[in-house]
């Protein structure tokens, strides 16, 4: 199989993905092999990339979004079979989808929403599976209340899947930040019912006549926006957080009583802990894509998995210039 890969961690700057040959994976028990077909790209990838190193006979495949064909099973398969159109994040673990072919644990797997194609398929699992049990697993937005939630960044991947998943499945009132204009439409289009910008939101939340809000999702920055969060969380409020927000000073919560919540979906693969609970997730999303009630959130796609591509990505990633999700296509050749 075709893969790109590298063997020694590297900034941007320093881009060193390259083209390599390795023999095709063999599935065993529950797992199975996909055809990648298209891949999304997050700001895991270039973390890991930045710190993650490999060996000449081990090397560092990234990529945690995939929508492809299973083209084998293991012995103990018993949810597909060879043809099945599929749609998955994965395991930060194992090997990634930078390349032709995956071996990925069924219980992570769905098959694909029928009226996506691969690469608008492609864009949906980690933000999805993030959104979704940061706010219904972590938060436990479920019901008829009338409360309200911002989001900090709303144009990201994740944001953009949360504003989603809230206008479906609550009532609440979703605040979004984003700046620029074409990020504001964004996520008015997504179904926000405010949009403020991040330099001020504070101040543009309290002149919609909001003292508080209930929760906060907070998917980009923290750090630079935790006094804030601070000041415009309600008493009791929760905010929950997915970045690495390194030295937060939680002591800025304790006079309202706030609760914090961390969430990383590589969590459940990682331990083994309830994996079959994102494949079920999965499949409420393509119900969700197949009734015509969420969207895709792929917004800008590359043709070929090459070192050019890759780079090209990770770059709208780390200046965070993109809105949505941007997408990999494999040629027919898985290229």
């Amino acid at each position: 199989m075709k893969v790109l890969g590298y063997t020694q961690a590297h900034a941007l700057d320093a881009f060193s993905l390259r083209l390599m040959e390795l023999p095709d994976p063999i599935p065993t028990g529950c797992e199975v092999l996909v055809e990648v077909k298209a891949i999304g790209l997050n700001p895991i990838d270039y973390k890991i990339r930045s710190r993650r190193s490999g060996t000449d006979g081990q090397p560092v495949i990234l990529g945690w979004d995939a929508a492809g064909v299973v083209r084998a099973c293991g012995n103990g398969v018993t949810h597909f079979k060879v043809g099945d159109e599929v749609f998955y994040s994965g395991d930060l673990n194992r090997a990634g989808c930078y390349a032709s072919r995956q071996l990925v644990d069924e219980r992570l797997v769905a098959l694909k929403p029928e009226n996506l194609s691969f690469a608008e398929a492609a864009a949906l699992p980690l933000t999805s599976l993030t959104a979704y049990e940061m706010l219904f697993e972590k938060m436990r937005l479920i019901g008829p209340d009338r409360q309200t939630v911002l989001i900090i960044g709303g144009a990201g991947g994740v944001g953009s899947q949360a504003i989603q998943l809230l206008k479906v499945k609550t009532s609440m009132t979703v605040i979004a930040t984003a700046s620029r204009p074409d990020s504001k439409q964004w996520v008015a289009r997504l179904g926000a019912d405010h949009v403020v910008s991040h330099q001020n939101f504070v101040q543009e939340i309290r002149a919609l006549g909001m003292q508080f809000v209930d929760f906060i999702f907070s998917t980009t920055h923290s750090g630079q926006h935790w006094t804030n969060m601070a000041e415009i969380i309600a008493p009791f409020g929760e905010i929950g957080l997915i970045d690495d927000a390194d030295g937060l000073d939680i002591s800025l919560l304790k006079r309202k009583a706030v609760s914090i919540h961390w969430e990383l979906m590589f969590t459940k693969s990682m331990f083994g802990y309830l994996m079959e609970s994102q494949g079920k997730i999965l499949y409420e999303v393509k119900d969700l894509i197949e009734s015509g009630r969420m969207r895709t959130t792929a917004n800008r796609i590359l043709n070929g998995l090459t070192a050019e591509n890759l780079r090209a990505g990770h770059t709208m990633l780390e200046q965070h210039t993109n809105v949505g999700k941007v997408i990999v296509e494999l040629s027919p050749n898985g290229q």
